[in-house]
């Protein structure tokens, strides 16, 4: 290759992987369009919003709701796997979080704390940073397999969130938690926190070199270390702000019941972040990423779940989403969508030469 053609192709592979990344936003995109207007058709006011004692209240409303704690994790989500890693305990992390505000909280004279509601929650979130800390030290430092470095916290987490609290429902209580709770503006709280969070980390990947720095990690960690980037760094920071985004999830999830419980929060949410981020077009073995992708793949998962409650036995809702989730991944892969047509070509032809033969005949 000329130096001329070097440099050209150089000038325009990101324009070029701007648009792959642009195409696979298509399929999700569509998904949630299709899913949102057979809703509109089969569920009775679907699309209807009203305002009840101050609060903005409809499905539409609720999805956005209910899906925060999912959305938030899938921001974190977004960078781990981008860098070709994976962190599986998200939930557990979430848990912890929420036991470690309700613990502080608590009286002393209750084994707990003492402390504000405030202060539990800065404290909270403080433990999601040490425990995004630990999961980088040990995949940048200390070599370890991401899955098995994450599997670790992942149960020990959710075990040091019951030694705090026990397995019962702890009611949380305080100036904070009922403004976490309550509507701002009639809008609910949780997905404003989200937005600002997608905000930030949007700013923090796009408007400087750190979003560069993940996807070049995550295509070639070899390649990217010769070229001068801090490898460890970039993927140590990336873990921690994925704890981060984890801790926020298990504080809005634990405000919106006003209830911290070590056993059911964030139980399988890790499971619900992963395929928010694979369905918005970031591949598990790394490189590129999309941010927006994950946000409609997360908004397409709780519309998905909220539509099964509304039309699916319970005991059926789980084989759907996986059916589903299966059939949005395998529209998004180029290899499938080019056999798919080259079968469909197949059978018309085959078709078309019988309709021949009889008519010969």
């Amino acid at each position: 290759m000329s130096e001329q053609n070097t440099l050209e192709y150089a000038a325009t592979a990101p324009a070029f992987g701007r648009l792959h990344l642009w195409g696979k936003l298509l399929w999700p995109a569509l998904a949630l369009a299709i899913l949102l207007a057979i809703d509109g058709i089969c569920i009775r006011g679907f699309f209807s919003v009203s305002i009840v004692q101050g609060r903005l209240t409809g499905t539409l409303v609720d999805i956005f709701r209910y899906g925060a704690p999912v959305t938030v994790l899938s921001v974190g989500m977004t960078f781990v796997l981008a860098t070709g890693g994976v962190d599986l305990s998200v939930g557990a992390i979430m848990a912890l979080a929420g036991a470690i505000a309700a613990k502080a909280a608590m009286p002393a004279s209750l084994n707990g704390m003492g402390m504000s509601p405030g202060a539990g929650i800065a404290i909270a979130l403080l433990v999601s940073v040490l425990a995004g800390m630990w999961n980088g030290m040990s995949v940048a430092w200390l070599g370890m397999q991401p899955i098995v470095a994450t599997l670790v916290l992942m149960v020990a987490g959710r075990g040091i969130a019951r030694l705090c609290i026990g397995a019962a429902n702890v009611p949380l209580s305080g100036t904070i938690w009922t403004a976490l709770h309550n509507p701002h503006l009639t809008l609910p709280t949780a997905p404003i926190i989200v937005l600002v969070v997608a905000i930030i980390a949007g700013l923090l990947t796009r408007a400087t070199s750190i979003g560069l720095f993940i996807e070049a990690l995550g295509g070639n960690p070899v390649a990217s270390r010769y070229a001068g980037v801090r490898v460890g760094l970039i993927t140590f920071m990336v873990y921690v702000f994925c704890g981060l985004c984890a801790g926020i999830a298990g504080i809005i999830s634990s405000a919106d019941v006003m209830i911290a419980n070590a056993s059911s929060t964030g139980m399988y949410m890790e499971l619900d972040a992963i395929l928010a981020v694979v369905i918005g077009g970031t591949a598990l073995t790394g490189g590129r990423f999309s941010l927006i992708g994950s946000l409609i793949g997360a908004l397409l998962i709780q519309t998905l779940q909220t539509t099964l409650i509304y039309k699916v036995p319970i005991q059926q809702t789980l084989v759907i989403k996986a059916i589903v989730v299966l059939a949005v991944c395998l529209l998004q892969s180029a290899e499938f969508r080019r056999k798919s047509v080259a079968v469909c070509a197949r059978i018309g032809l085959s078709r078309t030469r019988k309709a021949a033969a009889q008519v010969a005949s």
